[in-house]
């Protein structure tokens, strides 16, 4: 946080606020952070960060009376991959507040969409930017790749070697006991009946067989379920935080670690000819103390296909809805794929 001379009056809109959509959501941050007592100051800056697949970001800064804060606001777009809750994001946020988990700082919460037209929150914006490929990266040497690769497998360890409990985050995530496999498989299958407008017998094939072979986990811990290196920011080549945490729940530590080592998912988090899964699954292991079981983590990386093609599923309802700009769907080779994991020849 930077320090400014003076203090700008509660609820202030910046004079130079440009017309258009910035214009509007100056107006609607103005208006929002009046009514808040922690929220004096004036609203400048205001620029989209862009429309991820699942959320619709705007960055700005508010200048008070202790100084500038930099901060985004994240709304949910009117379709995505993804329905989740912002309440439930707030609340883990702020359990996190106290993790040592470099996450960004939850600030207020609007889950009624009135102010800003969707629901969405506000939290504290962290230094770095995200590259979806930059373990792939041709431009960066591979010996920095792979430590980056090292830090990113630290990070999903210290995720899960939170103390969910004293952060009091069960109050927020239900425990689903030793059967945590079979409810996100039950929950992601809801999803699809939800979404569907078509059969897909591959899908269906797969939700059988998962539910045949649903492993069961002695222990839950904190899951982030989307942890790749598009939610992560890197900052002069190290890790400065760990972003995009609406599907948090309790369950499966391997749910993570299937998520990272399916081969859909393989350019993110692999370097190639150096950084392997199996690689990765033993650096974690190191960092754990914890011996991954291999016939449960496979049943696991099965899952985060059939994840991803039921999340396909969805985004290509919300794009024939005329809620989305891109018409996403399972392609062959994520069908393939989820049998291929599943035991079905594809």
């Amino acid at each position: 946080m930077s320090s400014v001379s003076t203090a700008a009056p509660p609820g202030t809109a910046d004079a130079s606020a440009p017309d258009g959509e910035a214009g509007r959501i100056t107006r609607q941050l103005t208006d929002f952070l009046a009514g808040k007592p922690d929220g004096a100051g004036r609203v400048t800056n205001v620029r989209r960060a862009g429309s991820g697949r699942s959320r619709d970001n705007w960055l700005f800064d508010l200048v008070g009376p202790a100084g500038t804060e930099e901060l985004i606001l994240r709304t949910d777009p009117d379709g995505g991959l993804i329905d989740t809750d912002r309440a439930v994001e707030f609340e883990v946020l702020r359990g996190l507040a106290g993790s040592g988990l470099p996450t960004p700082t939850a600030r207020w919460l609007d889950t009624t969409g009135e102010p800003f037209g969707r629901p969405g929150l506000i939290m504290g914006r962290l230094p770095g930017r995200c590259d979806y490929r930059v373990l792939r990266d041709p431009a960066r040497p591979t010996a920095e790749k792979r430590e980056l690769a090292a830090a990113f497998c630290d990070l999903l360890a210290a995720v899960h070697g939170v103390d969910h409990r004293a952060l009091g985050l069960d109050r927020t995530l239900p425990d689903p006991g030793p059967a945590a496999a079979r409810a996100e498989l039950d929950r992601w299958t809801a999803v699809l009946r939800q979404d569907q407008l078509e059969p897909w017998p591959e899908l269906d094939y797969a939700a059988a067989v998962l539910a045949e072979k649903a492993p069961e986990c002695a222990a839950r811990v904190l899951v982030h379920a989307d942890f790749k290196p598009g939610n992560i920011l890197v900052d002069a080549g190290r890790v400065s935080a760990l972003l995009d945490w609406e599907l948090a729940h309790l369950g499966d530590p391997l749910e993570d670690l299937g998520w990272v080592t399916q081969p859909l998912r393989s350019a993110e988090h692999t370097i190639e000819n150096d950084w392997t899964a199996e690689h990765l699954i033993a650096h974690y292991e190191q960092a754990t103390g914890i011996t991954t079981d291999r016939a449960a983590l496979a049943w696991w990386v099965a899952f985060s296909s059939y994840k991803t093609a039921v999340m396909q599923v969805s985004g290509l309802r919300a794009f024939l809805e005329g809620r989305a700009d891109e018409p996403y769907r399972p392609t062959r080779r994520v069908l393939a794929t989820l049998l291929d994991a599943t035991g079905e020849p594809a």
